[in-house]
Parts: structure tokens; sequence; C-alpha cells
């Protein structure tokens, strides 16, 4: 891809279909939280995602260190890259010569990552022109340029051909749309045969109702997360089959309680951390095949 084609896809923002799209494209325009950009700058992944593993206390030391948050940073970076592989484990064998769809890239991180385990081809969309351009300046800065590519369109409406995609994914970006939508757009550019996997928050059909709690998530992101039951109604009307599910709510817990004794809290751990323990709210994976 030459550096005309990279500065043409990423400038070029559609009108999105929706306003509340057009407040979400302003909403990740902006942002530019610490949490994010200073994680990323440990090693140049720049994810939008949380992170998932057991804390390695031996590597923090003690918090009387001067160099405790940074030791802090840099373990919260390594959970936040554990959950990525996790959701890559997922998408099963992967060519160099296949093509891959990030939906809701954000700033490229888990399309680099793929890219470097299977030598596929990754195409990352986005709403933000803001991420779209950083991951392609990545992109260029690893020489990737070629194989890795942020461009600026809706999700659920892309302009990729019928069956074009091996694999494909959602990572904490499916809150932000309808569903059924959602799906029948990965299940119209995946092969038959072809792996999507999402991994998220959802709130737990048997709590009820969304709690307080992921009310309170909802209200800080400007989203609307759905139940565990939406997904897999959703992915059964859409040919997508799952074929693993996938509670990581344990998993993810340590990261929360890590970061909210960081100096990276932005007021949200303890919801997070609340609806975890009292089972209002879960972080699940689910893989699927398109059939």
């Amino acid at each position: 891809m030459t550096s005309t084609d990279l500065g043409t896809a990423s400038a070029f923002v559609p009108a999105p279909a929706t306003a509340y799209q057009g407040d979400i494209a302003r909403y990740w325009n902006n942002e530019a939280r610490p949490v994010n950009l200073r994680l990323g700058d440990v090693d140049g992944l720049y994810h939008h995602h949380y992170g998932i593993g057991e804390i390695d206390t031996a590597s923090l030391g003690t918090p009387e260190d001067s160099e405790y948050e940074k030791k802090l940073i840099t373990e919260l970076h390594r959970l936040e890259s554990a959950q990525a592989e996790v959701l890559l484990d997922h998408l099963g064998p992967i060519a160099p010569g296949d093509t891959l769809m990030d939906a809701g890239c954000g700033r490229g991180g888990s399309m680099v990552m793929a890219h470097q385990r299977f030598g596929a081809k990754v195409e990352g969309v986005t709403l933000s022109s803001t991420q779209a351009e950083f991951g392609n300046r990545r992109a260029q800065e690893l020489g990737i340029a070629d194989h890795v590519r942020s461009r600026v369109c809706n999700m659920l409406d892309t302009p990729f051909e019928t069956g074009r995609m091996s694999g494909s994914w959602n990572n904490e970006s499916s809150m932000y749309v309808d569903l059924h939508d959602l799906f029948a757009e990965h299940s119209r550019v995946l092969k038959v045969g072809g792996r999507y996997v999402t991994i998220t928050g959802c709130w737990n059909p048997r709590y009820g109702q969304p709690s307080k709690w992921v009310s309170q998530i909802n209200a800080h992101f400007e989203c609307n997360i759905h139940s565990r039951r939406e997904y897999l109604r959703a992915m059964a009307d859409n040919r997508l089959v799952p074929q693993a599910v996938i509670d990581l709510t344990p998993d993810t817990l340590p990261y929360w309680e890590l970061r909210a004794t960081s100096s990276l809290v932005t007021g949200i751990e303890e919801a997070f951390i609340e609806s975890y323990k009292d089972g209002s709210f879960q972080y699940v994976l689910i893989a699927a095949d398109r059939v």
C-alpha cells in the first residue's frame, strides 16, 4: 500500500449512519486517556481493551520502589496483550494468504499482533479518523503497511466483498451497535467455515436486568452493553454457530484490581470490580463458525 493509498483510507470520513454513530466518532476522535496511551508506549502496541491473567507480583516489587509505577504500567500492558493473544488463539488456523477483519480496531494493537502471528493481511474499521490515522502511522513505522490497514467506516456496512475474510473479531467494540446488524455483516464478509471471535463485557441475564454498575459503565463509555443471551441469539440468526463460550470474568478481575491502585484511574474501576463480584456483569469470549 502506498502512502497515497494510506492517506485516502484514513482521511475520508463517511457520514455516520445515525446521529449516535456521529456522537461515537466524536467521542473516540477526542479520546486520549493516559490509560490507553501510556500502556501502549511500553512496546508500541496500542490497545483499547482490558487485560486477563494473574498478576506477576514479583515483577512489581513494592510501592516504595521509585520504579513501582512504571512496573505497574508494564504489567497492566502485559495483561492487555495477553487478552489479545487469547482472542487470536481462538481464530483457529490462519494462513499468510488469508485476510482478517478487526471490527472496531481502535489504534490497531490487535491487528499488529494478528499479522505478526499469522502473516495474514488485516483490515481494521473504526468510526474514528483519529484512531485510523494513528493505526496506519504505526503500521508504516513497523514496515507492515502493506499488510495492516485501518480505515474509517461503519462496521455494520463495510466495503469488503462477500466471503473475503477467513476470520474476524470484535474486541470490546460490539456494545456500540445492534447485534443483529453486526453479525449479519460478519456473516456476509466471512467465508463459509470462517471464524468469528468476540471478547466483550455483557450483563448477566440471570441477574434480571442491567445493574446500577452496568448502567454506570454504559454512561461512562456512551455505549449500550448487551446481555449474553442477546449475543447467542443474534449469532444463531446470522449463521454463526458458537464453538466456544468462555467466562473470562475471574481472569479479568486481577487486572481491574491492579488498575484501581495505579495513577491511571478513570473513575470507572469500581463499577467493573463490583459488577464482576456481584455477578451482574460478565467478561466472556465467544468463538463462532460461519456455516
